[in-house]
């Protein structure tokens, strides 16, 4: 029997995005129409960094999305049932692949992706895709389906208010009483994924303590593979309760963890909410930390990792793509980094922390583990080697979320450096 009908009498998705992949000899992802994992083929090490970081997540990264919305890809899925091709963004770590809307009843309900790895899919190939897409669709849609029929769980009524799939707080809530599920007065998600599958047997430790954590606490715990999420019930009439609960459990797991292994930890904590249906709201702004934590692999303790905090590190995969692609530079930060490299100083870090600190020399003495006249020093010197006025606040801002990418992203504190070669 050939790979192809294989495929169509599958009824297992893994199993058919397995054969799909062994079919074409490249990497595969499933999404759902909201780019979330649900399928991929196997071998991480082949996928290329955009989709080792939607396993990792479960999600596409937002960054991608945006992109991919801007050049029309989403639209043109919506619009056609033939394969599209998408161009690699190379500076965002994703190579060139094929995409194909899976279809239900003519309505977009995932996206197969293939990446070319090495070779574009021949004709024949594209034409494979058109032909097992419509099966993709059923299968897609058999898993939520099945889902629907499954409340016996108090973690599967939970999973569909994450997910949007009730179409009235009345059905929520005649589900919830089915299971005996006593839904919150005030919740706030949390979501703890791993920098790197190696670090999966810290999620079961996780799992334990978060298990001794809950006396007197009540804390839903949804595991996926590289990902637990926590739904925690916060106290009605105590405003942020929730979130409380949550900065106690993130101060409980450093504690357990130890502070080398817990920084293999991505944690995001939503915002706290007291509507049900905000619930996925909540989950969505703790994925965006962690997308936002995966994207510029922060310092430990540099990046906020409650939502409400996170500032202008929201749109810092927005200016990395933008300056990226606009091939732009701040000549005040090249003259440090010059400066950095050829006389071993540390001008850029401490023109980071400067600003983080609103100009304030005591702290950032401190924070930087030197002497006041040190940092006095330090200062001068940037003056002198810039065109910086710390009396603009405009400056100090860019400035700062500048910073923020040339000593988190490896890759755009090369682009300087590069960049550096060609002045001489």
């Amino acid at each position: 029997m050939e790979l192809k009908d294989l495929i169509l009498q599958a009824e297992d998705i893994h199993k058919a995005t397995e054969l799909i992949s062994s079919k074409l000899g490249n990497p595969v992802i499933i999404e759902n129409k909201n780019f979330e994992l649900i399928s991929y083929s196997s071998s991480f090490d082949k996928f290329d960094q955009t989709q080792q970081k939607t396993i990792l997540t479960k999600k596409c990264p937002i960054f991608i999305i945006d992109r991919l919305k801007k050049e029309g890809i989403v639209h043109r899925l919506e619009k056609q049932s033939n394969p599209i091709r998408v161009q690699p963004m190379e500076e965002l770590g994703f190579h060139q692949r094929v995409v194909i809307a899976a279809k239900y009843l003519g309505n977009t309900i995932g996206y197969i992706w293939v990446q070319e790895s090495g070779r574009l899919l021949q004709s024949e190939e594209l034409a494979f895709l058109e032909d097992i897409s419509p099966h993709l669709g059923n299968l897609i849609n058999d898993i939520y389906a099945k889902a629907n029929f499954r409340k016996d769980k108090k973690e599967e009524v939970l999973w569909h208010l994450l997910q949007h799939e009730y179409g009235s707080e009345s059905q929520l809530r005649h589900d919830a009483s089915l299971v005996k599920l006593t839904l919150p007065e005030r919740f706030t998600v949390a979501v703890y994924s791993i920098t790197s599958p190696q670090y999966k047997p810290m999620l079961d430790h996780l799992e334990k303590l978060v298990q001794e954590f809950t006396f007197n606490t009540t804390i839903y715990t949804l595991k996926t593979e590289y990902q637990v999420i926590l739904v925690l019930y916060g106290k009605e009439d105590k405003p942020f309760s929730s979130l409380e609960l949550a900065r106690d459990l993130v101060r409980k797991v450093k504690e357990q963890t130890g502070e080398e292994q817990f920084y293999n930890f991505l944690i995001g904590v939503g915002k706290e909410y007291t509507t049900l249906y905000q619930m996925r709201k909540s989950f969505l702004e703790a994925s965006e930390v962690i997308e936002t934590a995966n994207f510029i692999s922060p310092r430990p303790e540099s990046m906020p990792r409650e939502f409400a905090q996170l500032g202008i590190y929201r749109y810092l995969p927005a200016l990395y793509e933008k300056n990226t692609s606009k091939d732009y530079y701040s000549d005040d930060l090249l003259s440090l980094i010059k400066n950095d490299v050829k006389k071993q100083t540390d001008l850029l870090r401490t023109l980071e922390v400067y600003l983080k600190n609103d100009g304030k020399g005591k702290q950032t003495a401190n924070e930087l583990f030197i002497h006041p006249n040190t940092l006095n020093y330090r200062i001068k010197k940037i003056q002198e080697l810039t065109t910086i006025d710390f009396n603009n606040f405009n400056m100090k801002v860019y400035l700062y979320t500048e910073l923020l990418l040339l000593n988190n992203v490896e890759a755009y504190y090369q682009r300087y450096k590069e960049a550096l070669k060609g002045i001489g």
